[in-house]
């Protein structure tokens, strides 16, 4: 959008300001960042163009204050998981856990960053991401080798493997779980974790 064309920012209310970005997450989660225009966001919350550009300069704004926001609350509850001083697998329990409630807070956001993460890192205003992915790479497989090392998880375990396969399969639920659905983010990470540390095969 030509630089004439905006118009200088005023302070929406909180209220406001968390309803807009919460509608510009739904649109760029189901359009894609590069797809989704000003006007699209505007439209889906019913208001012109020319006045969502009161309340943030740019898109990409939108999107960045969207992602910090998500990332910031994601790593309150990993930093406190991890501080805790838990053991490899209560580690594990705990960051799925706390995966599932971020999903359930940030439905949208976590899809965004799925589909996006990859390409923003590359722009400098959003190098923060791959920082933070680093960081969660880190945290996780950091838990996984403690737990090799302390016979908790097996000794010909591939913790690189492990690690992406535990990623995905929580991440992904973004793209179908909703928010007051028939099971709370607490039990849908108890049935993952059972399947993920325990199997699904009977045992004997």
């Amino acid at each position: 959008m030509p630089t004439n064309k905006k118009k200088p920012q005023v302070t929406a209310s909180p209220e406001r300001r968390r309803e807009l970005l919460s509608t510009a997450a739904e649109v760029f989660a189901a359009q894609g960042y590069n797809a989704t225009t000003v006007r699209k966001i505007a439209d889906a919350a019913g208001m012109l163009a020319g006045s969502l550009y009161y309340h943030f300069d740019s898109k990409e704004s939108m999107l960045d204050e969207i992602l910090s926001a998500f990332l910031t609350e994601l790593w309150e509850g990993y930093d406190t998981v991890l501080a805790a001083g838990l053991g490899p697998r209560e580690t594990i329990e705990a960051l799925v856990t706390e995966s599932f409630r971020e999903i359930d807070r940030h439905r949208a956001a976590v899809a965004i960053y799925q589909k996006e993460a990859r390409t923003l890192s590359a722009q400098p205003r959003f190098h923060y991401l791959s920082d933070s992915q680093q960081k969660f790479e880190k945290a996780w497989l950091g838990t996984l080798e403690r737990g090799v090392a302390a016979r908790v998880f097996r000794a010909d375990l591939d913790v690189r493997l492990t690690y992406r396969f535990v990623r995905d399969t929580v991440w992904v639920a973004a793209s179908w779980y909703r928010p007051g659905g028939q099971h709370s983010p607490e039990e849908i990470a108890r049935q993952y974790l059972s399947m993920v540390l325990d199997g699904i095969a009977l045992r004997t």
